[in-house]
């Protein structure tokens, strides 16, 4: 039994971005929580993912702006050993500190160690040196462990040591040849990272037949011809037979189905996530012993008598990027906080919505592909009346002034009955920044015939949103 020092309100297992927001909610509703880690406090994210990446990917955006405006010239090549130092800072040099004591300032009790569910309302934390501290939760639990990359299992794939995001954010020598395996955001922007800083030669190898293949298909389409343009060897159709490398550090072969060979310094893999539930303890709370965890609109796992089981972020397979994990997070945490104190279930607050109507995402590649809300094909399978309307991002001009040639392309998916956006998926030169306009547009559900009243400002990129009005008919 827990002595009464190791009881709290809420204890949240995971304290990357999500489960830091879920004790940060909890804490501002008046509980109190136990904050559980074994790695760095602030998650992947902070460290191996969305933070190290970018600054690694920034240079090479700034080098392609420059690239494409007449009379600015770049006096030679990145220099990756800068970035490369520019990126530690950005990941605090992995020294997790800082956020150690954002943690403890919320305030939040901060434990290291591996934490682990041990029956209901119950978690056992095994520290370091192997000393297992019990304790308890007075209303719920929290489990927010992440995601861990998926290795493909081909043969000899492990036996090659591939790299992992974990790997090629955090490289310290980056090599003349790599191969990449994927065709999703993480091989992409990483290809394009690594291949500017010296991997110059690069081969991205997809299983299918286009590139991002959850997004609008033009915009896989104009990243895959911006590989090319810069020299990436791009290869679609290729599935892996095998993969070689007689002795650890040297060179790797991979093998593809159709006899093709390639040979790399380093070996890339990024083909998917899967939820970090790994010696978790599920089966003392009933559930199977693998995830993702099945959740309900306030983020409580189904199926756990009681009901004090929350899952959160990736381990739960909803939406696996980091601002949705927060989001989740804020609402399990006011869901948890409002329960403890016994509002009924029925309150908005206690629903989700943003999950439902599509996460807004980035690709931060040469040219970023924003969107936020569904594809056309997702808007059909789900049975809505859909109209799309897409429209040259070239044409407007805001974006000859930004860039010579600038190519780009925005597709808007209408709900004809309802006359609201569905989606919004835009490429092209720094369209990040149009991400939240189509964010808010999607998730208020704002009428077309009202939106026609937001004008866009004079020259910038923006006016796509009226053109895009324009072409719908209003």
């Amino acid at each position: 039994m827990a002595d009464e020092t190791d009881v709290f309100d809420v204890i949240v297992i995971g304290a990357g971005p999500v489960g830091e927001t879920v004790a940060a909610r909890v804490v501002r509703g008046g509980l109190t929580a136990a904050v559980v880690e074994e790695r760095l406090v602030g998650g992947e994210c902070a460290y191996y993912a969305c933070i190290p990446s970018k600054a690694l990917l920034r240079p090479m955006e700034l080098a392609a702006e420059v690239g494409r405006l007449p009379g600015v010239e770049l006096r030679g090549p990145i220099d990756a050993a800068a970035v490369l130092a520019r990126r530690d800072e950005a990941v605090s040099h992995l020294d997790d500190d800082g956020a150690v004591d954002w943690v403890e300032k919320l305030p939040a009790t901060f434990i290291r160690g591996r934490g682990r569910l041990a029956g209901a309302l119950r978690v056992e934390v095994t520290a370091p040196d192997g000393a297992v501290r019990p304790l308890r939760a007075r209303h719920a639990v929290a489990v927010a462990t992440g995601s861990d990359p998926a290795i493909p299992g081909v043969p000899g794939m492990l036996e090659a040591r591939p790299w992992t995001n974990r790997d090629a954010t955090a490289v310290r020598q980056v090599p003349k040849r790599l191969v990449v395996i994927g065709g999703g955001p993480v091989a992409c922007e990483m290809s394009q990272a690594l291949h500017s800083l010296g991997a110059h030669e690069t081969t991205l190898l997809v299983r299918g037949d286009r590139l991002l293949t959850r997004t609008e298909p033009f915009a896989g389409e104009l990243l895959a011809a911006s590989f090319r343009k810069s020299g990436i060897d791009l290869r679609f159709g290729r599935s892996l037979s095998r993969v070689e490398r007689p002795e650890p550090g040297g060179p790797v072969t991979v093998h593809t189905e159709d006899g093709s060979v390639v040979e790399a310094d380093e070996i890339l893999v990024g083909t998917g996530r899967r939820a970090a539930v790994g010696d978790l303890g599920l089966e003392t709370a009933g559930l199977e012993p693998h995830g993702p965890l099945e959740v309900d609109a306030s983020m409580r796992v189904t199926g756990v008598p009681g009901g004090w089981l929350y899952a959160v972020g990736d381990v739960n397979g909803l939406n696996l990027l980091t601002h949705m994990g927060k989001y989740q997070a804020r609402v399990c945490g006011d869901v948890i906080a409002a329960r403890a104190g016994g509002l009924p279930d029925d309150l908005p607050a206690l629903r989700d919505i943003a999950d439902g109507l599509g996460a807004p995402q980035v690709v931060f590649t040469d040219p970023q592909v924003g969107a936020a809300g569904l594809t056309e094909a997702q808007a059909r399978a789900r049975g809505f009346p859909v109209r799309t309307v897409e429209y040259d991002l070239g044409a407007v001009a805001g974006a000859y002034l930004q860039a010579d040639g600038y190519t780009g392309r925005a597709k808007a998916v209408v709900d004809e009955d309802r006359r609201v956006l569905l989606g919004v998926t835009f490429a092209g030169p720094a369209v990040v920044d149009h991400l939240h306009a189509a964010a808010i547009a999607v998730t208020a559900e704002i009428p077309l015939d009202r939106l026609w009243h937001a004008v866009p400002a004079f020259p910038t990129v923006s006016e796509f949103w009226l053109h895009l009005l324009e072409e719908y008919g209003l």
